[in-house]
């Protein structure tokens, strides 16, 4: 039998997304941005609600290109309100048109968003080795760093549990439980 992180069990959807990306290192500035619209879009909420709508996201947010997303206007605001597809949530929608604009900046400074956040961990995952999800801490001093700078660079709905959430999903940090199947193949990743 498999031993997977707890909260990986059920259902179908939540197994999928750990066996297959959750703490997979991402490089690819289109999935972080994605994942910064999801994890915005979670907060308060859980994570299968989101992962359960990710098709619906991809539809409204222009395939999670954030050139296009930039360019949303308050006619835009007002179709997304209307999607069924997706969280409607007014404040959170305005988040992700305003972080598309953000990110480039940091792509304009950076060369890419991937160059600016993996810095923070010295271009290396993290790798944890928690026997216990109570181990799993919520934020760090490093989510807390980012969540700051990200705050300071204009962006918004990047509290330091929503960052260390991307954190985890993109691979910066390796938060599978030791005694995880996963655990050893994301750990060769890094």
């Amino acid at each position: 039998m498999i031993t997977r992180c707890a909260w990986a069990l059920k259902p179908e959807e939540m197994t999928r997304y750990h066996d297959e990306e959750w703490g997979v290192p991402v490089h690819d500035d289109g999935r972080h941005f994605e994942f910064l619209i999801l994890e915005s879009a979670q907060a308060g909420l859980s994570w299968l609600t989101i992962l359960r709508r990710r098709e619906g996201y991809a539809r409204a947010f222009a395939g999670f290109d954030p050139l296009q997303v930039a360019r949303f206007t308050e006619v835009d605001e007002e179709r997304l309100m209307l999607d069924a597809g997706i969280i409607r949530n007014r404040a959170k929608i305005r988040a992700s048109i305003n972080n598309a604009a953000r990110f480039q900046e940091i792509q304009a400074t950076f060369g890419s968003f991937d160059a600016y956040i993996w810095n923070f961990v010295d271009g290396r995952p993290i790798q944890n080795a928690w026997t216990s999800m109570d181990q799993l801490p919520a934020t760090t001093p490093v989510s807390d760093a980012l969540s700051k700078d990200l705050k300071r660079r204009g962006f918004k709905f990047v509290g330091s549990t929503t960052i260390y959430a991307h954190m985890q999903a993109a691979g910066l940090v390796n938060d599978h439980l030791s005694n995880c199947y996963r655990y050893e193949a994301v750990r060769a990743m890094g």
